[in-house]
């Protein structure tokens, strides 16, 4: 199976945050539609005491499957086909918890946001992008690079020609 790009998207949310569902119901389409596979999300609440909140939605067979996948791709890099099968069951082993996020990564998250914030972390495969891959690899290309430019990107590239 070719794995596409993989994303980690994190999300602030403030204290005046109205969660109302629209991000994980766009989430929940763009699954849907085979657009992005959600490999995990993580929410995680700092309160007013220090304390957290967290709410994980994990697929334990996208985590599986991402594992031994990404193992293996490891593995090939090191040891060739012989390390793509370690790498493969190193991959699954790796992922056996059920989350890729262990209780330290949490915390980390937890005390990098101020009290009252949330974060939100997304890790997304985007299936959209294989087949343009593969079409590029077809025809002979080869990606020379490979960055996402951001509509704040732009303003930035504005405001640095404004001065």
């Amino acid at each position: 199976m070719a794995m596409g790009p993989v994303q980690v998207l994190v999300i602030g949310y403030g204290e005046d945050a109205a969660f109302k569902g629209e991000a994980l119901a766009e989430l929940k389409k763009l699954r849907d539609a085979d657009i992005v596979r959600v490999i995990d999300l993580l929410v995680v609440h700092k309160n007013a005491d220090g304390s957290i909140d967290k709410v994980e939605i994990s697929d334990t067979d996208e985590l599986n499957e991402l594992g031994a996948i990404a193992g293996a791709l490891i593995g090939f890099g090191a040891a060739g086909e012989e390390g793509a099968l370690a790498g493969a069951e190193a991959g699954v082993e790796a992922m056996a918890e059920g989350s890729m996020f262990d209780e330290q990564q949490v915390w980390y998250i937890a005390d990098a946001i101020p009290e009252g914030m949330t974060a939100a972390i997304a890790v997304l495969e985007h299936h959209w992008a294989i087949p343009l891959r593969n079409a590029i690899m077809k025809s002979g290309g080869v990606a020379l690079a490979d960055e996402w430019i951001h509509p704040r990107d732009l303003v930035a590239l504005g405001l640095e020609a404004a001065e």
